[in-house]
């Protein structure tokens, strides 16, 4: 981390002096019933100087386990940091989050519109309010997903490959694994790259569903983070990780070879030879049942746990080649 704010901070509107606590809104419209909306931001400093970290959780509103993250993060404090800045925003998409659903109302995915226009569609508004107002005052941001249409995701982490800074700080958050992907068209993560802001994005569990693995992998990656910083308060621990973390360089899905019934039998996270039996697939009259075997070595990193699959749904997100 390179920044140092030691003075005022000015932020969506809102002076900070260092020392201070405050809560600001993110807001961008009132709801259809002109109702109001807001979406706080809540912004701890201490008086000691230091970096600026920023959570992020809610891009997609259906994605309830990382605002559990950054909730707890906030809810125990660990979001006081011993010097430097805090930035938490537990729910960005406040409007799907209203409403339990993925996108906005107006039908736009907000990981896909950065990075926003002021004069755009809801989403753009949003994402070019978060851009232009928020990302620039940050040194580093963490931002938390979930698996989406029922895949559960391993605790993983998720960034572009070759990066060494991004390398660096994923051994220190500890989650089981990380998977290189590349940068995805106006994404939230891909305009951080652009500006020079450096993003972990941790993807963990799956959409409407708070699982408490995820969330601990969540929260203790945090504090590791920030004990790494020098900004993580004495009074909280932060333990290592049990295990190194696996660097996935390639991955593929597997995906059902018949429509029916599916029930998965590999637990998350574990390592499968091929055609070693993760699952099956029946029909609803006892006629069929068809064994899913691995189509090859490697780490199981994302589950399908919809009880109802359809020829060609992707079953499981496998390994295929790791980082030597």
């Amino acid at each position: 981390m390179t920044q140092i704010n030691d003075g005022v901070l000015t932020i969506l509107g809102e002076s900070i002096k260092p020392g201070e606590s405050k809560e600001v809104n993110f807001d961008v419209a009132n709801l259809h019933t002109s109702t109001p909306v807001n979406v706080p931001v809540i912004v701890e400093r201490s008086k000691k100087p230091g970096p600026t970290v920023l959570f992020t959780a809610g891009i997609h509103g259906d994605e309830v386990n990382g605002v559990e993250i950054v909730r707890q993060l906030i809810a125990k404090g660990i979001n006081k940091p011993k010097c430097g800045t805090i930035i938490c925003m537990p729910v960005i998409n406040i409007f799907g989050f209203i409403n339990l659903k993925r996108e906005f109302p107006d039908g736009r995915d907000l990981n896909r519109v950065f990075p926003g226009s002021p004069s755009g569609s809801l989403a753009g508004r949003v994402a070019h309010k978060l851009i232009n107002q928020v990302v620039p005052h940050v040194d580093l941001i963490i931002d938390f997903h979930t698996g989406g249409s029922g895949r559960f995701n391993a605790p993983q982490l998720r960034y572009s490959k070759e990066n060494k800074e991004l390398n660096d700080l994923a051994k220190v958050f500890g989650a089981p694994f990380v998977l290189y992907s590349k940068n995805l068209s106006k994404s939230f993560r891909t305009t951080c790259y652009k500006l020079g802001k450096p993003l972990l994005l941790f993807e963990g569990g799956k959409s409407f569903h708070i699982d408490d693995v995820v969330t601990n992998s969540g929260v203790n990656g945090s504090k590791r983070i920030l004990k790494h910083l020098g900004m993580l308060k004495t009074v909280f621990k932060s333990s290592k990780p049990k295990k190194a973390c696996v660097f996935i360089n390639e991955s593929k899905w597997q995906r059902a070879k018949y429509s029916g019934m599916f029930k998965a039998a590999v637990t998350m996270g574990s390592h499968v030879e091929k055609d070693a039996i993760l699952g099956n697939i029946t029909d609803p009259y006892g006629k069929f049942n068809y064994f899913v075997r691995a189509s090859h070595t490697g780490y199981i990193i994302n589950v399908n746990e919809s009880p109802i699959v359809y020829q060609g749904d992707a079953l499981f997100h496998i390994s295929t080649k790791l980082k030597k």
